[in-house]
């Protein structure tokens, strides 16, 4: 299999670093949707970060449909996900909130570097802003009150949550205080020291690597 997209977009980086715990063998090729649009387009016309290019060739895209489909893979041997329908339930939402964190933080940086500023809607940052903001108080909530279970062996909630974190951190610090969120700030932390995040470090054109 390869993976086909920068590692400093955190979907991306959550797709190698969950293969990499699930076991899966993949080779990675840094390709941007931006810098390298036209040998993108070759692989995939769609454009779109990340796609897995499967072994028999065909192209798969979307961070949770490329993990969906790894899960598959491993079905009986290995799971980043928990079996029990609550716990399942639990670190659904987390996920959830992660996405829309990413999402969010995405929209913002798109808005910014991408949109003149005469032309950029106050409002809408606004209520984008507002959104990322609600997508980390309830991610701070989550692993405040299930703090031994993001301790744990790395899971797909832990690693999404502190994907997200990372990028939004390295892109809008401004706006999502580390100090407000001390929960968050200690999982991305622990994790970025681990064997699979260190092995994919955010690194490219967007994103600056955590410092050592």
């Amino acid at each position: 299999m390869q993976l086909i997209g920068m590692l400093d977009s955190p979907y991306v980086r959550r797709t190698a670093i969950s293969l990499e715990c699930l076991g899966l063998p993949f080779a990675h090729q840094p390709v941007s949707v931006f810098s390298t649009f036209d040998q993108f387009r070759g692989i995939n016309p769609v454009v779109k970060a990340p796609t897995l290019v499967c072994d028999d060739g065909e192209v798969l895209m979307d961070s949770s449909l490329i993990l969906q489909y790894a899960e598959a893979r491993c079905a009986g041997r290995k799971s980043l996900w928990p079996q029990d329908a609550a716990e399942l339930q639990h670190d659904l939402r987390a996920v959830g909130l992660a996405l829309a964190a990413c999402e969010k933080s995405v929209q913002i940086v798109y808005e910014r570097n991408l949109r003149p500023q005469a032309f950029q809607y106050a409002p809408w940052l606004a209520r984008v802003t507002g959104q990322l903001r609600a997508a980390y108080a309830g991610l701070e909530q989550e692993v405040g009150k299930r703090r031994a279970v993001f301790v744990g062996p790395l899971h797909q909630a832990a690693i999404t949550t502190a994907v997200a974190w990372q990028f939004t951190q390295s892109m809008l610090a401004e706006i999502v205080a580390a100090t407000a969120h001390p929960a968050l700030a200690d999982l991305s932390a622990r994790l970025e020291k681990t064997p699979e995040f260190l092995k994919y470090p955010p690194t490219g054109p967007g994103v600056v690597a955590p410092a050592n």
